[in-house]
C-alpha cells in the first residue's frame, strides 16, 4: 500500500524527470541552431553556408555528446571535423564529431590531450573557416590547457583546494582563467580569423557567459588581482604550489597578458548563443507539478551559498508556508542553482546530498514536507548519485537505527548516510539517474500538504 510519505517521494522524482526532460541538450540545440536553403540560423544571427569551405566542430562539457548529436542531425555532412570533450561515461553515438573523454571536477591528463587536438584544430581555421563551438557545465574541467611554466599537478592542486574552501564558480574560474591558455576569451583569440559561433547549455546563475565552462569564446571582466584576491580570502597562499603564486604574481605586475577583454578583435567574428538552461527545467516541473494537483511557485532560480545554509532557508520557508497553509492544502516549492560545501570531514559525498541532510535535520517531525534536491547531470560531487530526496521523518527513523545525521554532517559523510540508511530501511533515499546528458546546474524540488 502506498503511504502519502512514498506518494510525496514519488511525486518528486516525477517532477526532477520532467525537468530533466525539458533541459535535454539536443532539444535545446536544435531550438536554436537550424538550417533552411543553404542559411544557418544561431540564436538571433543568419550565416550563408557557400561562404565557407570548412566547418569545424569543437566543444567541452558533460552535455556536448548530445548537443554536438544535434549539430549533426542540423548540418550532417557539411561538418569536416570535429572533437569535443566530454566526462567519463557521458559519451553518445555521434558519427562524424569526435568525443574523447576526461575528468572533472579536477582536471586530468586525458582533458589535456583532449583540449590540445582541439587546438590543433582551431589554429587551422583560416577566414573561409567556420567554428561550431558546443560549451556545457564541467567544461572548466575539461578543456584544459595550462600556461607555460603550470603543470597539470599544479592546476589539479589549486583545483581541489578551491573546491575544498567552498570556493563559488566565479572565484574558481577566476583562478583557473589566468592559469589557462584556453579559457578567458582565449579559446576565440586562438581561432582569428574565423567566423566562430558557440552554443552553450548554461549551468550558472545569470547564464554569464564569462563564467560558463570559464568564458574560451567571451570576453573575461576578472584579473590577476581577482585571482589573487580568491586566494588570499581562502587563506590558501601557503597551499597553492608556488609556480601558480608566481604566475600570478607577475600577471599583477603587468608581467603576463591578461585574459582576453571586450573590444578585442576576435569578438567581432564571434557570438555567443546560449540555447537552454535552468529556467526550462524550472518550468517543465511547475507545470508537472500543476498537473499533479500542487500549487506551485519557483521560489528562486539563484539558490546559492553554504549547502547547509540553503537547507536551513528552505527548512525555515517550508514551515512557515505549512503554518499559513488550510488543510487538505498542496503547495510546491520550486528552486534552482549551485551551493558549495566548505569540506571539513573526510567523508564522502556532494552539495545535493548535504543540503537534502541537512534539512532532514531542520524538519525533523514535521509532517507533510518531503525535499529532493539532486543535480541535473546525474552525479553529485565524487559519487553515483545525483542527489537524495527527504521527508520529516527522515532524521528521526536514522536515529533510530544508529545513523546520527549530525556525525555524518560533521564529517561532510552525506553518501554514506543515505547508503547505510537505505540498506537498513530497503528504502529508496539516494536519488539515482545516471548519467543524463544534461546539465543546467540543481534543482530542489519541495512539496508541502498540510494536514
Amino acid at each position: 500500500m502506498m503511504t502519502k510519505k512514498n506518494i510525496q517521494h514519488d511525486q518528486c522524482r516525477e517532477l526532477f524527470n520532467a525537468a530533466l526532460a525539458a533541459a535535454d541538450p539536443f532539444r535545446a540545440v536544435t531550438r536554436a541552431f537550424r538550417v533552411e536553403n543553404n542559411m544557418l540560423t544561431a540564436g538571433g544571427s543568419v550565416y550563408v553556408l557557400n561562404v565557407f569551405d570548412r566547418v569545424m566542430i569543437v566543444g567541452a562539457g558533460k552535455a556536448t555528446s548530445a548537443m554536438a548529436a544535434a549539430v549533426e542531425e542540423v548540418l550532417g555532412d557539411r561538418i569536416d571535423q570535429g572533437i569535443v570533450v566530454v566526462k567519463y561515461g557521458h559519451t553518445g553515438n555521434l558519427r562524424k564529431i569526435e568525443q574523447h573523454e576526461a575528468a572533472h571536477p579536477i582536471p586530468d591528463e586525458a582533458g589535456v590531450q583532449g583540449t590540445q587536438r582541439i587546438l590543433e584544430l582551431v589554429r587551422r581555421a583560416d577566414a573561409k573557416t567556420l567554428v561550431i563551438c558546443l560549451l556545457s557545465g564541467g567544461g572548466s574541467s575539461l578543456l584544459v590547457a595550462p600556461l607555460p611554466g603550470i603543470s597539470l599537478e599544479d592546476k589539479q592542486r589549486t583545483t581541489d583546494l578551491l573546491l575544498r574552501a567552498g570556493a563559488t564558480i566565479d572565484e574558481l574560474n577566476a583562478v583557473r582563467k589566468h592559469l589557462s591558455a584556453v579559457k578567458g576569451g582565449r579559446l576565440a583569440q586562438i581561432a582569428q580569423p574565423a567566423t566562430v559561433v558557440t552554443l552553450i547549455l548554461s549551468d550558472v546563475i545569470g547564464d554569464r557567459l564569462d563564467v560558463i565552462a570559464s568564458g574560451p569564446t567571451a570576453s573575461d571582466g576578472s584579473t590577476f588581482s581577482d585571482a589573487a584576491q580568491v586566494i588570499e580570502k581562502y587563506r590558501l597562499a601557503a597551499s597553492i604550489p608556488s609556480q601558480v603564486i608566481a604566475l600570478i604574481e607577475k600577471g599583477k605586475a603587468g608581467q603576463e597578458p591578461e585574459t582576453v577583454k571586450s573590444g578585442d578583435a576576435c569578438f567581432l567574428k564571434t557570438s555567443n548563443v546560449i540555447v537552454g538552461g535552468s529556467a526550462q527545467a524550472l518550468a517543465a516541473a511547475r507545470e508537472k507539478a500543476a498537473v499533479l494537483g500542487w500549487r506551485p511557485e519557483v521560489v528562486t532560480a539563484e539558490l546559492r551559498g553554504e549547502a547547509r545554509d540553503a537547507a536551513r532557508f528552505l527548512a525555515r520557508m517550508a514551515m512557515r508556508v505549512r503554518g499559513d497553509m488550510k488543510p487538505g492544502e498542496r503547495r510546491c516549492l520550486l528552486s534552482g542553482g549551485e551551493t558549495t560545501v566548505t569540506v571539513m570531514g573526510n567523508g564522502k559525498g556532494g552539495r545535493n546530498q548535504e543540503l537534502s541532510l541537512a534539512f532532514a535535520v531542520e524538519i525533523a517531525g514535521a509532517d507533510g514536507i518531503t525535499l529532493l534536491s539532486a543535480g541535473t547531470d546525474g552525479t553529485d560531487g565524487p559519487t553515483d548519485a545525483a542527489g537524495a530526496v527527504v521527508d520529516g521523518s527522515t532524521a528521526g527513523t536514522a536515529r533510530s537505527l544508529g545513523l546520527h545525521p549530525e556525525t555524518y554532517l560533521g564529517n561532510n559523510d552525506s553518501y554514506e548516510f543515505f547508503r547505510r540508511l537505505d540498506k537498513l530501511t530497503g528504502e529508496g533515499h539516494h536519488v539515482r539517474t545516471g548519467p543524463t546528458g544534461t546539465n543546467v546546474m540543481d534543482l530542489q524540488i519541495l512539496l508541502i500538504e498540510a494536514t
